[in-house]
C-alpha cells in the first residue's frame, strides 16, 4: 500500500478545500487529526485528513495543510472551528498529537515519513505490507 501526504497549503482559504474533501469523501473517510507543534516560539497546528485506500489501487491520501493554524489551545481561531464541526459533522473524533516541525527536517520529503511512522506506530493508518 502506498501512503502519501497531499499538501494543500497553509490553512488559509485552501481549508475550504481540505473540508470539502472531507465532506465529497464521505464514503473513504477513516479519521481526522491535528499535529501540534512550535515553529520559531509559535504553537501552530496541522489539520490532517486521513481517507481509507483506493480499492483497487490501494492508495491511501492523507490531506494535509502544513503549520499554518495557530493551536487553538493557544490562541483559539475561527479555522480551527470550521475544521473541528466539519469533524462534528462527520461524527468523528479528532485525533490530537504533538510533533516535531517540519522545519527540523532537511526536506518535506523526511518529514512526511517521520508523520507517516508515527501514524502507523499508533495504528491510525495501516502498517506498510
Amino acid at each position: 500500500m502506498q501512503q502519501r501526504f497531499i499538501e494543500l497549503g497553509n490553512g488559509y482559504t485552501d481549508l475550504f478545500e481540505f473540508i470539502e474533501l472531507a465532506k465529497a469523501n464521505r464514503h473513504r473517510f477513516q479519521r481526522m487529526l491535528t499535529l501540534h507543534t512550535s515553529i520559531d516560539g509559535k504553537a501552530v497546528t496541522s489539520p490532517v485528513l486521513i481517507l481509507k485506500p483506493t480499492d483497487p489501487g490501494e492508495f491511501q491520501a492523507l490531506y494535509i495543510c502544513l503549520e499554518g493554524i495557530p493551536n487553538p489551545h493557544v490562541q483559539p481561531n475561527k479555522r480551527y472551528t470550521l475544521f473541528a464541526n466539519t469533524a462534528r459533522d462527520l461524527k468523528t473524533d479528532i485525533i490530537e498529537l504533538e510533533v516535531k516541525p517540519s522545519v527540523d527536517f532537511p526536506d518535506k520529503h523526511l518529514y512526511y515519513q517521520y508523520l507517516i511512522g508515527i501514524l502507523r506506530m499508533n495504528k491510525y493508518i495501516a502498517p506498510l505490507l
